[in-house]
């Protein structure tokens, strides 16, 4: 979860939502008697009117006996992505209030064959997209992208500088690159290709949002705006 003092960690979605997403570790076992091992959070909606989707992941026997531990280092970020799929898939409703919603963390995001998580890869064009709506809503909502708890866990990660505040976006971050089905290199090489077009400026690995970019916003809230409202409909239609 969130510090006090700490950035707003932004997760955008390829439907273009920015979410927060709080997690409350650690994962413990069912007290249903079922084999699935489960942790609370909270999965809220920015830029919204307080929506948000409590939220129970269930982690099955068969991921449990894949991941090396239940510590956020090594599942934080496909849980984080396992939560942004079921958003792009229109599972999970964002509601003022509201009931816990359980999500299923299965083997159908994980590749035996190949021993790595899958998301759905996402075409270079896809990818620039993203990008371009992560970097705005990372502007705009005031996050400067440092690193999440599993990557600041983890050997050589990039540790939060001071000097990254503001504006600054972090586009190679490898939760991102997982949700995306690339590489943190690839992603920095699109967001260049952003910079070419005079959309940021990147410094490094992070990128700072131009005015031409900040002047697309009716783009990218027209994007939330119909994500959102597919997702009522949806959900609406369920409900009869």
């Amino acid at each position: 979860m969130t510090q006090a003092g700490e950035a707003k960690q932004i997760w955008v979605t390829l439907s273009g939502l920015p979410l927060t997403i709080s997690l409350e570790w650690p994962f413990h076992r069912s007290t249903s008697g079922a084999d699935f091992w489960v942790l609370h959070g909270d999965i809220r909606l920015e830029n919204s009117d307080g929506l948000h989707a409590p939220v129970a992941v269930n982690l099955s026997a068969t991921v449990r006996e894949v991941v090396a531990s239940l510590e956020p280092v090594d599942v934080e970020a496909p849980v984080i992505n396992a939560l942004r799929k079921e958003v792009d898939h229109r599972q999970i409703e964002f509601v003022k209030s509201g009931k816990l919603k359980p999500v299923a963390f299965s083997s159908r995001h994980y590749d035996f064959k190949r021993g790595r998580w899958v998301f759905g890869k996402a075409t270079d064009e896809a990818i620039a997209e993203f990008l371009e709506r992560k970097v705005y809503w990372g502007t705009k909502l005031k996050s400067n992208s440092p690193p999440s708890r599993t990557e600041r866990e983890k050997d050589g990660a990039p540790a939060p500088d001071a000097a990254s505040a503001g504006d600054r976006v972090w586009i190679g971050d490898p939760t991102d690159a997982q949700y995306l089905e690339g590489a943190p290199a690839h992603l920095v090489e699109i967001a260049g290709r952003l910079a070419s077009d005079g959309l940021v400026r990147m410094e490094r690995e992070r990128a700072v949002a131009t005015d031409k970019l900040m002047e697309q916003a009716d783009r990218f809230e027209g994007a939330m705006r119909e994500a959102v409202e597919t997702l009522e409909k949806k959900h609406a239609f369920e409900r009869g």
